[in-house]
């Protein structure tokens, strides 16, 4: 073997960058390897319509990340790095129907409850997000670590000495809860469901599926919280940011090389094999790929055991996605004058369009009524458009990535994700979002598309277009995400450990499963 280092680390997602980061920054050599032309995953920034518009092109907002703990160990050095956010300290973001009209979430809780018609859903509100400042040391708890079986146990007692059986009863009932059954249950009106059942689409989840109960008062306190901070300058600065970093503290960055085997010796991972080398690691390899990548194609059949490969070819992908970027002569005009200055703006009824569209994609169907995501990042950081213009970040998370038919019976969807199919759902959309910003599509000067078979070509672990790492219902969340045999990041092979949105703690910017295992490698003896 050659080319010898403390860490290799394949793919270079956040997950990735962050594990290198913190490996490096304690003194480790590391090696970060990506089959694709340049770091950052689903992280990137392109002036993908127009020159002077810079879109982010997959991912965009960062709460969970400034949230999270990995922030807390790297952000200084990030923000030394280049690394600049914008926030808002007002509406952070909104969902528009046809049915009720605009409901807005501000950072004050007190502000967002005078939007709301009932005096007991404004004092539930409150209630809401006071008992999940309680419940969040172990909510988040169990987010930041393995949730084997004894994991379990100790958070339930750590619970249990806190608020008895009822803490206890409550955790399990939200975790087993649908979105939908949490709002009915607490909320009276239609206010807090049309704000945050559509944000459970965020964390791979539709309205009716479990531990959506668990996800509605996490989104909402996060962004109470957090905002929405978006990097100034473009997604791509968030990257840029870590490569300046593993510039200083020698990181070993390989780009457009795939890596074609896990090397595996005497029970142990000792390196990998890429163009045409073998690379090798003394202490860890890491994966940040999904289940079927890594237990199927890295590594041989006699390192795998047969019901791992069982369960590992159960695992199932979630609904595909569309990116659509816009460039527009002049920012949006709602018909709802307040929605002008809010970061993000759903349209959506709620739990039930939501339910309703995410029903249609699962039955192989081109919804009818999508779910709308409109970001106006220009919003929080006008030097990504030019003077007095707009742009649109739009995120459709509720598609079949092979399309059987169309729910409205408008589009042949007979071979698959065409030009055409794709043109004709965009003006869907963009009639959703003119429905409720009159003479935007006036504005438009140019739009550019991503199905979800662009997404699973950009990114090998968005398989079937999925952009969070597989289904994220409940048999495949938690405690069995990716699959119950594999759902310690640490693998029966000895020093591989599997990272990444397939792993605990699922999809999301918060870089939590990267952080850990970097976590548990600077803690143990090796």
């Amino acid at each position: 073997m050659n080319q010898q280092v403390d860490a290799i680390v394949i793919g270079a997602g956040i997950n990735s960058m962050i594990a290198a980061s913190e490996l490096a920054l304690a003194g480790w050599s590391v090696t970060l390897i990506d089959e694709r032309d340049r770091i950052g995953g689903f992280i990137a920034s392109d002036e993908i319509t127009l020159p002077g518009y810079i879109h982010d092109t997959f991912s965009s907002w960062h709460p969970l990340f400034v949230a999270g703990e990995a922030y807390g160990v790297l952000g200084e050095q990030l923000h030394k790095h280049g690394l600049e956010y914008a926030n808002t300290d007002d509406a952070v973001t909104a969902s528009v129907s046809t049915t009720h009209g605009s409901v807005i979430a501000h950072r004050s809780v007190e502000r967002t409850v005078e939007g709301f018609e009932n005096p007991n859903d404004r004092a539930e509100y409150v209630a809401m997000l006071e008992q999940f400042g309680e419940d969040a040391p172990h909510i988040f708890g169990a987010m930041g670590t393995e949730l084997g079986a004894k994991t379990v146990m100790r958070l339930c007692w750590q619970l249990w000495r806190q608020q008895k059986s009822a803490g206890i009863e409550r955790m399990a009932r939200s975790v087993t809860q649908s979105g939908r059954g949490y709002a009915r249950q607490r909320f009276d009106g239609w206010e807090a469901d049309q704000l945050w059942a559509p944000w459970l689409l965020h964390a791979g989840l539709a309205p009716d599926q479990a531990s959506g109960g668990l996800m509605f008062p996490v989104m909402a306190a996060t962004m109470h919280g957090f905002g929405l901070p978006v990097v100034v300058g473009g997604a791509g600065q968030f990257v840029t940011a870590f490569e300046r970093l593993f510039a200083e503290h020698g990181v070993n960055v390989i780009t457009g090389s795939r890596v074609d085997s896990i090397e595996v010796q005497d029970g142990r991972a000792v390196g990998v094999r890429t163009g045409g080398k073998t690379l090798s690691a003394s202490k860890a390899v890491l994966a940040s790929t999904g289940p079927r990548q890594l237990y199927e194609e890295l590594l041989r059949d006699q390192d795998v055991d047969h019901q791992t490969r069982v369960e590992v070819a159960r695992y199932r992908p979630g609904r595909g996605a569309m990116q659509i970027h816009v460039a527009l002569s002049a920012p949006l005009s709602w018909s709802d004058a307040r929605l002008n200055a809010v970061p993000l703006v759903h349209v959506s009824s709620g739990s039930d369009s939501t339910a309703i569209a995410c029903a249609q994609a699962e039955a192989g169907l081109l919804p009818e009524t999508p779910t709308v995501v409109v970001g106006q990042q220009h919003v929080l950081d006008p030097g990504r458009v030019p003077l007095g213009c707009g742009s649109l970040w739009i995120q459709l998370q509720e598609l079949p990535f092979t399309p059987t038919g169309d729910a409205a019976g408008q589009l042949d969807v007979a071979d698959g994700w065409t030009p055409s199919v794709v043109d004709g759902y965009v003006d869907r959309v963009f009639d959703r979002i003119e429905a409720h910003a009159p003479g935007f599509k006036l504005t438009v000067r140019k739009a550019v598309a991503l199905s979800p078979a662009d997404l699973a070509q950009a990114n090998r672990n968005a398989v079937n277009g999925d952009p969070y790492g597989g289904a994220a219902e409940l048999d495949q969340n938690l405690l069995w995400r990716p699959t119950p045999r594999t759902s310690r990041h640490h693998t029966a092979v000895k020093g591989l450990w599997h990272i990444g949105a397939a792993t605990h703690p699922g999809p999301g910017l918060g870089g939590g499963s990267g952080h850990y295992v970097a976590s548990r490698l600077l803690a143990k003896r090796l």
